[in-house]
């Protein structure tokens, strides 16, 4: 692969982590600045919403990671380079402080409300939730982009879904972040790091596990490098026919 293709992957991957940390995180600011005008639910809406515009809008390109777990998941199960894992994950936390960022000068002042996710119980609480919900939405993903059975081009509303539906029950709790660079960019911004380690580590735990589950419980006669490459989502990944780059 060369490095303007390289390179033209990267930028989709700031771009769109950056729409949607900011799409997200400003509905979480504009609902805590306006007495619960939007609500939890419209939160969770724009969520799952803003997840679906982007993965259709540059999946193609770049495979829509716009998460470091999806990454690291996909790195560990042989479906992503290891070679440009460090060029993704610098992207989306890149999108995800400038996204922050930009809410920080929008909604400065009285209007200034931390956008990142903190633990309402216990550490061992949000870090189990973090875990399942990841684990929950990494195997949606699996299923959806890595095998040619699904239905491929729906892989944008089944992953939104996923996100609007773990938003809706796990938001109050942990925030419901299923992201690193979510957590890390508003933390970086507002220099709050309380519990930052649960919003790293469960997630990326939790993503890895689905992808394996997903790879064991995965039935078909045909195998896996066959499957991986003809996947109509994973031409986004950029994986070439010997399953690398």
């Amino acid at each position: 692969m060369t490095i303007l293709a390289i390179c033209t992957k990267v930028i989709a991957e700031v771009l769109g982590t950056y729409f949607l940390i900011f799409a997200g995180c400003a509905a979480v600011v504009v609902d805590a600045d306006s007495n619960n005008a939007v609500s939890h639910a419209g939160v969770s809406i724009v969520w799952g919403l803003v997840v679906m515009v982007m993965v259709y809008s540059v999946g193609h390109i770049s495979g829509a990671h716009f998460n470091p777990a999806v990454t690291m998941a996909f790195a560990t199960c042989k479906r992503f380079p290891w070679k440009q894992v460090p060029a993704y994950l610098a992207a989306q936390i890149l999108g995800s402080t400038l996204a922050s960022g930009t809410l920080r000068l929008i909604f400065s002042g009285t209007q200034n409300h931390f956008a990142g996710t903190l633990p309402t119980g216990s550490d061992m609480q949000s870090f189990v939730l973090e875990f399942v919900i990841t684990f929950y939405l990494m195997f949606v993903i699996s299923g959806v982009a890595t095998d040619n059975r699904a239905i491929g081009e729906l892989a944008g509303l089944a992953v939104g879904s996923t996100i609007l539906l773990n938003v809706m029950f796990a938001g109050p709790i942990s925030g419901a972040s299923m992201n690193p660079a979510r957590s890390l960019g508003p933390a970086i911004v507002s220099s709050q790091y309380k519990g930052i380690w649960i919003y790293l580590v469960a997630p990326t735990c939790g993503a890895v596990a689905g992808a394996w589950v997903y790879n064991i419980i995965r039935f078909t006669d045909k195998p896996l490098r066959e499957i991986t490459t003809t996947g109509s989502f994973l031409k986004g990944l950029g994986l070439s026919r010997n399953g690398s780059n």
